[in-house]
């Protein structure tokens, strides 16, 4: 029964792509339609895509994580405020505003489009950490202090373990929404599935546009999944 659960999202997903291939398939697709929905536009879209959210994902892990550590360290809790303040707002503004007044100071490309997913989706990854640590049993932290352990040690062994279940929920949303942001990096030429996605609007053409709207959500959800296979091996045993 579990595994059967496991696999019915991405049977899901698999059902979704062969639905969409074969509509498209089915259509007479003008010169317009045909330049676009061709397997190496379409595939190059996709790796675009994917390496955008990868990159931006992965700055996130390495930023947020060692950042709300430090944030419940005694003394730097009262910079706290702060942080989350400028994370609030991250997540808050319009990422095609913010990537649109980058691309303006700094110039167009990809470093602009990871700098402005990174600025926007860092929010529940650094939260969760801070939270999770928070949420550890005092009396847990006491007796690995009497057993002799270092406040490293502790952190290594008790703090970190125990708050594994919420970075992982905080990773999760920070993935999916790179994934969905990472489509407005199309407009300072940055590739991804955004430039089927505007193509679609732009030419007014529905097989275009349905292509790269599944696209996104399958990706999204994929990862998704992905990283809720990744937290179940990487939880420790007993939580």
């Amino acid at each position: 029964m579990n595994v059967r659960r496991q696999l019915g999202l991405p049977l899901l997903l698999l059902a979704a792509l062969a639905a969409t291939y074969l509509w498209v398939s089915s259509r007479q697709l003008d010169s317009m339609e045909a330049r676009v929905l061709n397997a190496d536009f379409i595939r190059d879209a996709a790796l675009s895509h994917l390496l955008l959210t990868a990159v931006a994902t992965t700055l996130v892990v390495l930023v947020s994580i060692p950042l709300g550590v430090l944030l419940t360290r005694p003394f730097a809790r009262p910079l706290t405020p702060v942080v989350m303040a400028i994370a609030n707002v991250g997540q808050a503004a319009p990422a095609l505003g913010v990537m649109v007044l980058l691309s303006i100071l700094y110039g167009i490309g990809t470093t602009i489009a990871i700098v402005t997913l990174v600025f926007s989706a860092a929010l529940p990854v650094l939260r969760n950490t801070i939270v999770g640590i928070q949420q550890v049993d005092p009396a847990l932290l006491e007796a690995g202090r009497g057993m002799g352990m270092s406040r490293g040690q502790i952190l290594r062994r008790l703090e970190l373990p125990m708050a594994v279940p919420i970075v992982m929920a905080g990773l999760r949303t920070t993935i999916v929404i790179c994934v969905g942001l990472a489509t407005v990096a199309t407009f300072i030429n940055a590739g991804g599935l955004g430039d089927i996605i505007v193509a679609g609007i732009k030419l007014q053409r529905t097989p275009i546009l349905v292509t790269g709207g599944v696209l996104t959500a399958v990706i999204a959800l994929g990862l998704d999944w992905l990283a809720g296979l990744a937290e179940k091996y990487v939880r420790p045993h007993g939580i």
